[in-house]
């Protein structure tokens, strides 16, 4: 499971065997066992949520926002 980066103590990732097939651009964010996973296109936005409140959520879409060239490059330098 390839970690993009980390920030704030938060672990932004995906996993290698993304369904088949394959799941649309997205990742996952981690801290302290709780998970989320974000759709990134055609706007960022959550796809499921596993407990953070709604301020870490927004929190973590900006955070996606600002860092969507370096997911989408870490995406297609795994898959393709």
């Amino acid at each position: 499971m390839p970690v993009v980066f980390r920030e704030r103590g938060f672990r932004f990732f995906f996993y290698s065997n993304e369904g088949s097939p394959r799941e649309p651009l997205h990742i996952h964010v981690e801290r302290d066992n709780v998970e989320a996973k974000f759709w990134l296109r055609p706007a960022v936005r959550v796809a499921y949520n596993d407990g953070y409140d709604a301020r870490t959520l927004r929190e973590l879409q900006n955070l996606i926002e600002a860092n969507s060239n370096r997911i989408e490059r870490a995406w297609d330098e795994h898959f393709i």
